[in-house]
């Protein structure tokens, strides 16, 4: 019961994910974009929601592989 219950919990966790990351807005357009918007990110230009967004697929992203290291290691 509690593997079942751990494993919906970890697809939940990577659907969220996955949201997550889409709801970001991008930030490259094409080649060009690719040293801009890697400027931005070097200097931390997220503002509002992607910010947000951004620390919430962190902790999502911690979570998931908690997740996965305990499964791994047939704790549950």
């Amino acid at each position: 019961m509690l593997h079942a219950l751990v494993w919906v919990f970890t697809v939940l966790i990577a659907v969220a994910i996955v949201v997550s990351v889409l709801l970001q807005s991008g930030r490259t357009y094409g080649l060009s974009g690719a040293v801009i918007g890697g400027a931005e990110s070097m200097f931390g230009r997220r503002r509002g929601l992607d910010e947000v967004l951004a620390r919430v697929t962190t902790v999502l992203g911690i979570l998931f592989l908690a997740m996965m290291l305990l499964m791994g290691a047939k704790v549950v």
